[in-house]
């Protein structure tokens, strides 16, 4: 069986996680990947669904161990995909997609070589992403300058992804996505372990 690792990064605010979510209800091939992370649940966010909340004690054992796929400390909490969400995912099938940081998406074409298809998500320019997180009226000012500080940062990166999606328009966006996904799961590797 073809399986994929469809991986989806973004500078904040570019639209990602709209695209994602789309995805996932039009590829029932495709699961979404629940990272791991030692924060705290915010409102309801429950273990096993958002997050796999666990104890820094526990993440650095299981970094120590080789567990996961890849792995960041932000803002002094781990965040980290398990190598063992994405093999269950590709033992019942499933090819699996991953919303997440320019970092991971680097570590995880490490990790699975064959396997990693990675997209990374624009803004159109830097100066549309400001007006898009000003927008939202949820960031503080200090909150925005961060964002887009990081954004210049990532999208210095665009070269070491397989495609560069404009999210100028959203449905002009997400047909592009859609396109590239279905080729990617289309041409997937067969046979062979994975990793």
């Amino acid at each position: 069986m073809s399986l994929r690792l469809i991986v989806v990064s973004a500078p904040s605010g570019a639209g990602k996680t709209t695209l994602c979510d789309r995805l996932l209800r039009e590829f029932p091939e495709l699961t979404l990947s629940i990272s791991s992370t030692t924060r705290s649940p915010r409102g309801r966010e429950r273990h096993g669904v958002e997050y796999f909340f666990l104890e820094k004690v526990d993440f650095e054992r299981q970094i120590a161990e080789h567990r996961f796929a890849e792995w960041a400390l932000v803002h002094d909490n781990y965040y980290g995909t398990s190598k063992a969400v994405i093999e269950k995912a590709f033992s019942e099938g499933k090819s699996v997609l991953l919303d997440i940081d320019v970092q991971g998406a680097e570590s995880l074409r490490k990790a699975y070589p064959r396997e990693a298809a990675l997209f990374f998500i624009s803004p159109p320019s830097l100066g549309e992403l400001e007006r898009r997180l000003r927008g939202r009226r949820t960031d503080s000012e200090e909150s925005i300058r961060k964002r887009l500080a990081n954004a210049r940062t990532e999208m210095e990166r665009i070269s070491q992804f397989d495609h560069v999606i404009i999210n100028d328009s959203f449905e002009r966006a997400y047909a592009e996505l859609r396109d590239k996904v279905r080729e990617a799961l289309r041409n997937a590797p067969s046979g062979g372990a994975l990793g």
